[in-house]
């Protein structure tokens, strides 16, 4: 009997829960928990860490996981390492159901940076209008650049006081249209964007907002996962799970 643990937390995730529960596989759902208001999901969820590679195996143990579906963001690299080392430990069969990343098209300006400090580095040095669309999680580092006036669209309000001296926030969930993007960015006169090569359609517009305003993006790299076969659309994993999606899914 198939049962599934389905490690959420994307757009991509929830359209997976929603496949699951309306095929009848029986499924877990979990969520790392750093949202404060995350979306229902049709399938029990759990919400917390596991306690590493160990912990996870033996969830999967004690569960009796068949299958795990990543659907994790692309740079929660820590949960995706875990997970492949501990569905290799325990012999559960792993698939990542990920969005392929962006790429530049004509009229972009992008800069490709490795890492959150590589993009700190690609700051301007004179004082600047920054559009840091990267969430809470790397926003200290960018207080060595305090010059610049930061843009940070987050999606619950900050717990703490920010680092920066010089920063707005924007509470909003996408997904974000390019109209909106765009007004966004002329309101407060951007001049530059940092964002995370996340991949997907929701978080996009800012990117297209970019070129349409000749705005230059430096995009930080998807961490490096050690190898594992991948998936791109609900249909592939429900294949690989023996359960066909349903047509037009």
């Amino acid at each position: 009997m198939t049962r599934v643990l389905l490690l959420g937390g994307t757009t991509e995730a929830s359209q997976m829960a929603r496949e699951l529960a309306e095929t009848g596989v029986d499924a877990i759902f979990s969520y790392a928990g750093r949202t404060a208001s995350p979306a229902r999901q049709p399938l029990p969820v759990r919400v917390g860490g596991f306690g590493g590679v160990e912990g996870l195996a033996a969830t999967l143990r004690e569960a009796a996981i068949t299958h795990v579906i990543d659907a994790t963001h692309p740079f929660a690299a820590r949960m995706s390492r875990n997970a492949v080392e501990a569905c290799a430990a325990v012999g559960v069969p792993l698939l990542a159901f990920e969005r392929a990343p962006w790429e530049a098209a004509e009229g972009d300006d992008w800069r490709a940076v490795a890492d959150v400090t590589d993009a700190v580095a690609a700051l301007p040095d004179e004082p600047a209008r920054i559009f840091l669309a990267i969430g809470r999680q790397s926003i200290d580092a960018f207080a060595l650049r305090p010059q610049h006036d930061y843009l940070l669209r987050l999606v619950d309000p900050p717990d703490v006081v920010l680092p920066l001296p010089r920063a707005t926030v924007v509470i909003a969930k996408g997904p974000f249209t390019l109209a909106g993007d765009l007004a966004l960015m002329q309101a407060h006169r951007i001049t530059h964007v940092v964002a995370k090569n996340a991949g997907g359609v929701g978080a996009r517009a800012k990117l297209d907002a970019a070129r349409a305003l000749g705005v230059p993006v430096i995009l930080i790299d998807r961490p490096a996962v050690p190898s594992r076969p991948v998936a791109r659309t609900v249909d592939e994993v429900m294949r690989w799970l023996g359960h066909p999606a349903r047509l037009g899914v």
